[in-house]
C-alpha cells in the first residue's frame, strides 16, 4: 500500500506550511493533516483575538506563543498552516519539515478574491465593490513578492526557511490539492526510509 511505512512510522513529524496569503497553506494543511491522521492549527488563530469583524486585534506576541505552546506546540506531530514571520522563532526547532508554498500573484489575486467574496460580512454581491477593510487587504497581499510591507512577504519566508534547521520543501500551489499532498507523503517515506 503506498505509504504504508510512513503510516506506520510518523510519530514525531511536525510540519509547518508558510507562504503568501491565498496560496493554499490552509487548504494543504487540512489535507494533510488528514491523510497523516494528524491534527491541523493556523497561526491565525493564535495571532489573532477573536473578533466581530474577524482579524482587527494583534493578540500580543507572549500570548500567542503561550497559546500555542498551551494547544499543540508539546505534542509529538500535528500540522501547521500560516505565517510566523520573526515571532515564531521558538518554535522554529519544533518543527520537523516546512514547506513553502508558492503561486502566480494572479491566480493568488482570483483566489483572494473569491475568498473575501464569501468571507467578507460587508454584502458585497458577485460583480461589485469590496468594502475599504477588504480593499486593503487585497492591496496589501497584492504586495507579497516585492517585500516593501511589514508582515508575511516573500523575503520574510525565505528568511523562515532559512531558519529551520530541517527539511524545507519548495511546492508550486497551482497543483491540485491531491498532488500536493501525495508529493508530501513520497518525502515523508523517503525521509523516514534514510532515518
Amino acid at each position: 500500500m503506498r505509504h504504508e511505512t510512513w503510516s506506520k512510522k510518523r510519530s514525531g513529524c511536525r510540519i509547518h506550511i508558510f507562504g503568501a496569503s491565498g496560496s493554499g497553506t490552509s487548504t494543504l494543511g487540512r489535507a494533510l493533516a488528514g491523510a497523516l491522521a494528524s491534527q491541523h492549527f493556523d497561526s491565525d488563530d493564535f495571532y489573532w483575538m477573536p473578533t466581530d469583524p474577524p482579524f482587527c486585534e494583534r493578540r500580543p506576541e507572549a500570548e500567542r506563543l503561550a497559546l500555542m505552546q498551551a494547544v499543540f506546540v508539546p505534542r509529538s506531530d500535528w500540522v501547521l498552516s500560516g505565517s510566523l514571520e520573526r515571532w515564531g522563532l521558538p518554535l522554529a526547532p519544533r518543527v520537523t519539515v516546512g514547506i513553502h508554498l508558492s503561486l502566480e500573484p494572479e491566480i493568488r489575486r482570483a483566489r483572494l478574491e473569491r475568498r473575501e467574496a464569501l468571507r467578507c460580512a460587508c454584502g458585497r454581491g458577485w460583480g461589485q465593490p469590496f468594502c475599504q477593510r477588504c480593499t486593503a487587504f487585497l492591496c496589501w497581499a497584492d504586495r507579497y513578492e516585492a517585500g516593501d510591507r511589514p508582515g508575511r512577504n516573500l523575503q520574510v519566508d525565505g528568511d523562515w526557511a532559512r531558519a529551520l534547521a530541517c527539511p524545507v520543501l519548495l511546492l508550486d500551489s497551482s497543483w491540485p490539492v491531491t498532488e500536493l499532498v501525495g508529493t508530501v507523503l513520497d518525502r515523508l517515506d523517503q525521509m523516514t526510509a534514510l532515518a
